[in-house]
């Protein structure tokens, strides 16, 4: 029985796939917000997903949880890193994912593509009860 494949291939081969996702995942994190066709919002939202649930595990210091985050320092920028585990990891840490939303909007003028944006969901602080 076939199998339907895991993923957009976006007409890409694998390591220009994976290049494009790290540039998108590395601009969402430092901007939090951006406008792309809606098939690559769709598969960064579980790609960004995945890195900040690490950034999160981190934040409870076992050794396993640091060697992922050293193999993320290699990857990525040292100031992309720097505000997902300080800024975007605190903000998460009682979340159990949801990071991301993907809101959709009028196709593109040119080309009529379907658009999107994709950006990090604001958490609030637990609600005082009264």
């Amino acid at each position: 029985m076939r199998k339907r494949s895991r993923g957009r291939k976006f007409s890409l081969k694998t390591d220009q796939r994976k290049a494009l996702l790290k540039t998108l995942a590395g601009s969402l994190i430092l901007k939090e917000k951006i406008q792309v066709t809606e098939a690559k919002a769709k598969e960064l939202s579980g790609y960004t997903e995945k890195l900040i649930t690490v950034a999160v595990r981190h934040l409870t210091k076992t050794d396993k949880n640091q060697a992922e985050l050293r193999l993320l320092a290699k990857t990525f920028a040292p100031v992309m890193l720097k505000k997902l585990v300080n800024e975007i990891a605190p903000r998460y840490k009682e979340t159990k994912g949801g990071y991301t939303r993907v809101i959709k909007l009028v196709p593109r003028k040119s080309d009529g593509s379907k658009m999107a944006i994709i950006e990090l969901t604001k958490r609030a602080e637990k609600p005082v009860k009264s």
